[in-house]
């Protein structure tokens, strides 16, 4: 198994609400009604999988997430209907045609090949199944280009250049080519969401948990306090704090296939 990245489960928490949204809307799409196994590949800290026993009162659900910090989390909410593991996605399979829903959300942006997975995914799923997919496709937002830009210049280029890239993501588009390839029947959408944001320099705590992790990680500790400051200091010019809190545009993708029945 490949080497997992370090999550922090309370700092991607911090904005748990808004970060749940997206999740919802995506669930709410899929008309699966009384499904028994259900499976969310990128589960993260659990609090979001849980929900989906709510939806599905009759249903099983495992989570499976790359993290051993976000899944020692998670398995705090464990019950005999909700599991999690420890699992790379691309290494993760399961019998063919034994899956009712499986749930994938802000997580295949990570993963260069994603598109490579989703045939696994479909041959999962029992006829008439269901596979949701919710990605944010914020690459070119500030937020991840005053990121780039950062981590390009000395002298942090030596540790975070390569960590601030990013794939290229999929769009609606893509993800109905692929999807219907595979004998699935596709319903894709993009959705720009306009979060308000609470806090001091709200939207560096946001992207702490998430996108610039991997560079904040890559810094010895005497540079990760320069960068966070110089980096902070020019989202807060990017995204000023107003009396309403703070605006944070963020465009994520979607794309719900169900399995044709044989």
């Amino acid at each position: 198994m490949r080497t997992s990245p370090v999550w922090n489960p309370q700092q991607y928490n911090k904005y748990a609400d808004e970060r749940g949204r997206p999740f919802a809307d995506l669930v709410g799409r899929i008309r699966a009604e009384e499904p028994a196994t259900v499976v969310d590949l990128g589960c993260g800290p659990g609090n979001l999988t849980a929900t989906l026993l709510d939806r599905w009162p009759g249903a099983t659900v495992h989570g499976v997430d790359s993290s051993p910090q976000m899944i020692e989390t998670a398995q705090r909410l464990a019950t005999e209907r909700l599991s999690f593991e420890v699992g790379d996605l691309r290494e993760w399979s399961a019998e063919p045609e034994s899956i009712d829903v499986i749930v994938t959300n802000a997580t295949l942006q990570w993963i260069p090949e994603q598109l490579d997975l989703l045939p696994g995914f479909v041959r999962a799923l029992k006829p008439g199944g269901w596979l949701a997919i919710q990605i944010p496709g914020n690459g070119n937002a500030p937020s991840h280009a005053i990121l780039r830009e950062l981590a390009a210049t000395e002298p942090y280029a030596e540790y975070a250049k390569d960590k601030s890239l990013r794939p290229d993501v999929p769009g609606p588009a893509e993800y109905v080519a692929a999807l219907s390839a595979e004998g699935c029947t596709v319903d894709a959408w993009e959705t720009t969401y306009s979060h308000l944001l609470e806090g001091d320099n709200a939207v560096l705590e946001w992207v702490k948990g998430t996108g610039a992790r991997p560079v904040l990680q890559s810094l010895p500790d005497e540079l990760r306090a320069r960068f966070e400051a110089e980096y902070g200091a020019r989202l807060n010019e990017a995204y000023p704090r107003r009396e309403f809190g703070t605006l944070l545009p963020f465009r994520r993708i979607f794309a719900v296939a169900q399995k044709k029945e044989s």
